[in-house]
């Protein structure tokens, strides 16, 4: 049933941030489950995502204007009422588009739908209003520091690894809402920006990903734009279709694994770059991943190029397949290299999180490597930007398997991508514009 009310997306926008508020659980599935489902219009339904989003990204910068207007402190407030605050504030302080008097009203009238009882609306009301009054004379965000929407832990331990430029770098990119960064796969990028240009949509090619467009002003369903549902292209940041070209170079009789497939972005890629002999095996245990895995080899018609292994990559090695010639190992990690993509990562994460995926990661490695054919290369990716989950990771790996050898990744990645290197040659940038934090490093069997 379609929800008419004009502050409908407020009040799912509430209800998303408090029912997801504690549970250390990705936003997304809050999202999918209480907006993408709600019948809402698509306007209303990209507002609420706008509004989730934006109180995660600005988290910090919110709960300090919030600090200044309440008495009542941030710890003892009810987490429905501290979200519907941080809703408010977003929309009178930092989204010009929306008037005061609908951000304070509609969010109050929001709340009002959730049965809230009449002292909570006044104090939210009262709240708000008083922002609205002093909202002229109040302190911007860069006034706080980049790091203010960030736990304290986080932003100190980037400060410690890449120094506080870096750091301040980093909190500024990920409090900015990305670009939308497609992968041609089907089509030459030139000319599916000439498809998308005939649509009134502007791109620009990536920088140092070859097959990446990017469309800095789309704000809709990616589902919408021309050429989706042909599969021409895919939504994929340049650092992951960057980490798939370490697999090469390519044999025209390969065999290659990708063996933490997920949702199947690296395996389409990996399917594209494939000679029309090689072939492709992509291990994946989740259901519902492999499910859409399923549909998303279907929709970009590479079905028949890609075959699964519907389990864990200790099942499939249970297996005794033979040799492969090259295995991506995109591993489950912290993501904290894709905070600006999924802002809640910043505040599911714990200090010793770090350590927890470092042992999974290493699991997976050293199930891996006796997979792998001689002279055949391994490629080791996250998209985490932390020494645990990446060089330590690789040292240790490294140390413990004889016979694999840290080559660079320069001579398979292009020039552009150069400055993107670390110090032994691993694909290891940090956020910014136009690419995602990650790491890959790539490893020859002797």
């Amino acid at each position: 049933m379609k929800d008419k009310e004009r502050f409908a997306a407020r009040r799912l926008a509430i209800t998303c941030l408090t029912n997801w508020s504690g549970t250390g659980k990705p936003i997304q599935g809050y999202i999918d489950t209480l907006i993408h489902a709600s019948g809402l219009s698509s306007e209303d339904r990209q507002l609420a995502v706008m509004l989730v989003m934006g109180v995660l990204r600005r988290q910090g910068y919110l709960d300090q204007i919030i600090s200044r207007f309440a008495k009542t402190s941030l710890s003892k407030m009810k987490p429905l009422t501290l979200v519907a605050l941080r809703v408010g504030i977003l929309q009178l302080c930092l989204l010009e588009r929306i008037p005061d008097a609908a951000a304070v009203n509609e969010t109050v009238a929001a709340l009002k739908k959730m049965r809230q009882p009449a002292w909570l609306l006044g104090f939210v009301n009262g709240v708000l209003r008083s922002i609205t009054r002093q909202k002229e004379s109040l302190p911007q965000p860069e006034s706080f520091g980049s790091e203010i929407d960030y736990p304290a832990w986080l932003s100190e331990r980037w400060q410690q690894h890449f120094g506080k430029e870096a750091m301040q770098a980093i909190c500024t990119m990920n409090s900015l809402e990305p670009q939308l960064c497609l992968h041609s796969l089907g089509i030459e990028r030139e000319k599916l920006a000439q498809q998308l240009a005939g649509q009134g949509i502007n791109s620009i090619p990536g920088r140092y990903a070859p097959d990446s467009l990017l469309v800095p002003e789309w704000r809709g369903a990616v589902t919408t734009l021309p050429s989706f549902t042909e599969g021409l292209f895919q939504v994929q940041d340049q650092a992951a279709q960057l980490a798939c070209m370490l697999l090469g170079p390519f044999k025209e009789q390969g065999r290659y694994l990708d063996g933490c497939a997920g949702l199947g972005g690296k395996t389409c890629a990996l399917a594209a770059l494939l000679p029309a002999g090689a072939s492709l095996l992509a291990v994946e245990p989740d259901d519902r991943r492999v499910r859409l895995l399923r549909e998303n080899l279907a929709r970009q018609q590479m079905e028949k190029r890609v075959s699964i292994f519907h389990g864990s990559l200790e099942d499939f090695a249970a297996t005794q397949p033979l040799p492969f010639d090259g295995i991506l190992l995109d591993a489950p990690c912290s993501g904290t290299g894709v905070i600006r993509r999924h802002p809640d990562i910043s505040w599911n994460r714990q200090p010793d999180d770090f350590a927890t995926y470092q042992t999974v990661q290493l699991g997976l490695l050293k199930t891996a490597a006796p997979l792998l054919a001689t002279n055949g290369v391994l490629v080791y990716a996250t998209c985490s930007i932390e020494p645990e989950e990446n060089q330590q990771v690789l040292e240790r790996f490294l140390t413990s398997q004889k016979g694999f050898c840290l080559t660079n990744c320069q001579e398979l990645l292009p020039s552009a991508a150069a400055g993107l290197l670390d110090k032994q040659g691993c694909f290891a940038p940090l956020p910014s514009e136009e690419i995602d934090g990650f790491f890959a490093a790539r490893m020859q069997h002797l």
